[in-house]
């Protein structure tokens, strides 16, 4: 092992004649204060920091101040006479060391992780690498740089009025739908309205447009009540993307953890992101962000050095036990955050309660939400092991901010001991892919038993019921961002990535799809009868299952990428809205079931569905019985036998307002009669009619035809 190197630069750096005052080590970030400007940036290890000043477009260098103090840790000092829009980044001196995980390089201009703000647009060079032959070269031309932002709280001097102005909320107030109401919408802010033929040409694909008129009418139409963007942190597309002519699309590579990213904004960022929750605010819509607390975009041993990997490499990231000029890569992208670390546990904490005090967001999706949980000794080499009870968990549990927000895990990542379904706290919701494979296996690949659908119908008991979680634990989904969408699920049976550049070898090869005999687009009319009714089913499933249902964004349009599982580097017609195209139809079966979900308590119950019948000391929930085809109850070998793909579920009514529903359930490619239970029963939805509505609602009997792949709802009269 070398000893470490002190870092030095290529050239003596350019001093100020102003001296920066001692300042204070709290808060962390630029912060305004009554005569200047408090810098207050972490690193444990370096030796020195300094604090680089541009001028307003971040183009040229005005001067460097070192920061005068360093305090448990926080390098720390007062610029006196500076406001809000000042353009800075930070330059680090220490050991060099690559063996011991210390990186330090000043010739780096780094980006300070508290950055609210952002000046410039990214380009990648070499010098950015964090690699031998560019150890002496200056990324400055090609990196962002930090804004002091004037926020709501800031007590700035008279003159500095050249940053954002304070925010009129207008008397925002947070939507708050509970979650066994909730149905969410997941998109992405640009692919949302980027074609939308009614929005503004100058604001489509913004923030702007996704909250104008008619992006709301939209949403409103539909009737979700929360909408869960794709990542809206500033983020970086890689090098090897950008050599191709490709971005990151999807956002899952950021650099800023409290900045909104400029991709999406026409000139003031911050401001347009607060005008679009306050607007969907208005509409009674809720705005959830799927955050990437996991990595940053500097990824690897061979990437760029662009924050904080030259504040402080040791202390913000998982290094590799005996080998740390690597990292621990838990995700998949190269590196992982170490959370175990309290400064990085504080870094994420005070995000994450900016975005909801300073920004009005509603909840956070994790992204790859085990490796915020992992945790170790290194200097024992056990670093690793996932804990649903580690020191992330345990802050936001106990935190008085994040209490009232909705909190969802992706329960994934992409290491051993990763796949944590069904293991977070209590207080957490997940994304249930154990659902997804269900409902997919159940209609499309025919891979699914009776057994396991009903259990993801119900909520996913098996999974979720344990420490007092409800089935709103279960965040259900047929599709997502990652991987086909509806359209594409019943029109392709294999990936189509060519796009992707990578030969059609990335996205997963095992999708449970059925092109229903025609692979992509046909003019076939049987075949596109049968995508369309099973568009009704999938969709009727995910709306009438009890948990969180969330529908991904456009596939009430009938929104196709091409058999493309992929499209995380397609900023294009592959990933954005085509509304020109949209299945009115679709649209108008998808809000109506929507609204039938809204309309029957027990298809959204609060507590877990009741087989036993009234339990003393128990919350009342609707009473449930499964059936078989002759309507009596199923029996355990009934639910195991392969190839059955009928049944149907019972739920009766437990309070005055309700009545008692009857959900059946035929996969099979033939009409099948079902005998319905005793009483007068008043046919609801049916998915095998064109627009999902009976032909005779007031049809009551002994038995139903029940329609080939078709999912039916009646009603007891």
């Amino acid at each position: 092992m070398s000893s470490p190197q002190e870092s030095s630069e290529a050239s003596p750096p350019r001093r100020a004649d102003t001296v920066l005052e001692t300042g204070s080590p709290y808060p962390l970030g630029a912060n305004c204060t009554a005569g200047g400007v408090n810098f207050a940036v972490f690193s444990e290890h370096a030796t020195r920091m300094v604090v680089c000043v541009f001028d307003a477009h971040g183009s040229r260098e005005l001067a460097r101040h070192d920061l005068p103090e360093h305090t448990d840790g926080v390098w720390h000092g007062h610029l006196p006479g500076a406001g809000a829009g000042l353009v800075y980044g930070y330059r680090a001196w220490g050991p060099v060391d690559h063996h011991r995980g210390l990186r330090f390089n000043p010739n780096k201009l780094l980006l300070d992780p508290y950055a609210r703000s952002v000046a410039g647009e990214f380009r990648w060079t070499d010098a950015h690498l964090d690699t031998p032959e560019q150890a002496a070269a200056d990324n400055v031309r090609d990196i962002f740089k930090s804004v002091v932002t004037l926020r709501d709280q800031d007590r700035c001097a008279p003159d500095a009025d050249v940053g954002s102005p304070r925010f009129d909320w207008d008397g925002d107030r947070p939507p708050a739908v509970p979650l066994d109401e909730s149905v969410l919408y997941e998109v992405h802010v640009k692919g949302f309205t980027r074609l939308h033929p009614e929005v503004p040409q100058a604001l489509r694909g913004t923030y702007e447009g996704f909250c104008s008129p008619a992006a709301i009418a939209h949403l409103k139409r539909l009737g979700v009540t929360a909408v869960s963007l794709l990542p809206v942190h500033q983020s970086v597309s890689e090098q090897p993307l950008s050599l191709k002519g490709l971005v990151n699309y999807w956002g899952y590579s950021t650099i800023g953890f409290f900045a909104p990213d400029r991709r999406f904004a026409r000139e003031d960022p911050v401001r347009e992101f607060k005008t679009m929750v306050r607007e969907l605010h208005r509409a009674g819509i809720e705005v959830l962000l799927d955050v990437v607390y996991n990595h940053t975009a500097e990824g690897d041993q061979r990437g760029p050095t662009l924050s904080m990997r030259g504040l402080d490499n040791r202390s913000y990231y998982h290094l590799r036990h005996g080998v740390q000029s690597h990292y621990e890569n838990y995700t998949g992208t190269g590196n992982s955050l170490d959370l175990s670390h309290p400064r990085v546990l504080q870094m994420v904490m005070d995000s994450l309660r900016y975005w909801v005090t300073e920004m009005h967001v509603d909840g956070f999706r994790f992204d790859l939400a085990p490796t915020l949980g992992r945790y170790g000794d290194r200097a024992h080499g056990d670093a690793g092991a996932f804990d649903r009870d580690a020191a992330f968990f345990q802050a936001v549990r106990q935190d008085p901010v994040l209490a009232r927000v909705k909190l969802i895990a992706e329960p994934w990542d992409a290491a051993s001991g990763g796949y944590q379904v069904g293991q977070f706290p209590a207080g957490w919701s997940e994304w249930n892919d154990r659902y997804r494979d269900a409902v997919r296996g159940f209609w499309l690949s025919k891979i699914s038993y009776r057994g396991d659908m009903a259990r993801r119908l119900e909520g996913s008991p098996d999974l979720f019921r344990y420490a007092g979680r409800r089935p709103q634990a279960s965040v259900n989904f047929v599709a997502a961002h990652d991987g086909f969408t509806l359209q594409d699920l019943v029109s392709y049976s294999h990936k189509h990535n060519e796009a992707n550049g990578e030969e059609n070898r990335d996205g997963s090869s095992e999708n449970r799809s059925w092109n229903c005999g025609h692979e992509g687009p046909t003019d076939l009319l049987m075949v596109l009868a049968t995508r369309a009714r099973l568009k009704r089913a999938l969709l009727a499933s995910l709306l009438l299952s009890q948990g969180v249902p969330m529908l991904l964004g456009g596939d009430e349009l009938g929104r196709t990428q091409r058999g493309n599982n992929n499209a995380y580097n397609q900023d294009n017609e592959i990933s954005w809205f085509d509304w020109r195209s949209a299945e009115g139809g679709l649209i108008d079966f998808t809000a109506w079931v929507i609204s039938l979900r809204r309309q029957y308590p027990q298809l959204r119950s609060r507590h877990w569905l009741d087989h036993r019948g009234p339990v003393a000391g128990e919350p009342a929930a609707a009473e449930a019985t499964w059936m078989n085809r002759l309507g009596a109850q199923m029996t355990a070998a009934e639910w195991e036998e392969n190839g059955r793909y009928v049944f149907g579920l019972k739920l009766c009514a437990r309070e005055p307002d309700q009545v008692d529903l009857l959900l059946l359930f035929n996969a099979q490619a033939g009409d099948v009669i079902f005998h319905l239970p005793a009483g007068h029963w008043q046919l609801v939805l049916d998915t095998g009619q064109r627009d999902g509505r009976p032909e005779d609602p007031a049809r009551a009997g002994e038995t139903l035809l029940l329609k080939a792949r078709s999912l039916t709802l009646l009603q007891q009269a």
